[in-house]
């Protein structure tokens, strides 16, 4: 499942992560991949133990903890740090590869049910950079503006494809969700989308109230808390 979630970041937000991390020291970023993904990894990373990554992460969760389609989407159980990445000049590119099952922050193990990928960048700040996503319906390309979310199965392969001009900067992180299955967290975001717009037409109907026992049972059913 690939939702986008809009406007994550407000604009004041967004203009205080952006100065950062343009006075920001940066490292290569295979020094934080795996040894397959290494092989494919050409870009910077922001150091994940610096104070400005640990500002910036304060900034983003916070951003996340505010909005409601983020929870809706992903039912999250745990949020790892997230990291700030920048594609440009020779370090612009991450070929196809997969995210690691199980990642590992602040000695407990996370697993990655769902991937993210914030886009601080303005798309036409950079050309290329898409993030190329391969889904059921074939390949996925995707540009955001800067300050929205794309969230997408962690079992996916995904590519970045080389920045030609400017730089593209974004952050990314990974959701170990309450409910495992990918097919199950759609169901019960598909219900919730239709009965936030029941509840705008018709209010607190009996069979919106019903309905919403149904989802609420199902979350119950599926959820490991």
């Amino acid at each position: 499942m690939l939702i986008r979630i809009p406007a994550v970041l407000d604009p004041q937000t967004l203009a205080t992560i952006r100065q950062c991390l343009a006075e920001a020291a940066w490292e290569d970023g295979a020094l934080t991949a795996g040894s397959q993904a290494a092989l494919a990894k050409q870009n910077q990373q922001l150091p994940s133990k610096s104070e400005a990554a640990q500002q910036l992460q304060a900034l983003v969760l916070g951003a996340l903890e505010r909005h409601p389609l983020f929870f809706s989407a992903t039912l999250p159980k745990r949020i790892l740090p997230p990291l700030f990445n920048r594609y440009g000049g020779e370090s612009n590119r991450y070929g196809d590869h997969v995210d690691q099952a199980i990642r590992y922050a602040a000695g407990q193990r996370v697993r990655s049910d769902i991937s993210a990928t914030l886009f601080l960048a303005e798309p036409s700040d950079y050309d290329g950079g898409e993030l190329v996503i391969a889904d059921t319906f074939g390949e996925q390309r995707v540009k955001l503006a800067a300050g929205d979310l794309l969230i997408y199965p962690g079992t996916s392969v995904h590519r970045v494809e080389p920045v030609t001009r400017g730089a593209r900067l974004a952050s990314f992180f990974w959701i170990e969700s309450m409910v495992r299955l990918d097919e199950q967290r759609r169901l019960l975001y598909e219900m919730d989308m239709s009965l936030m717009a029941l509840r705008e037409q018709h209010g607190d109907s009996p069979a919106t109230v019903q309905l919403t026992g149904t989802y609420h049972n199902l979350l119950r059913m599926w959820a490991d808390t």
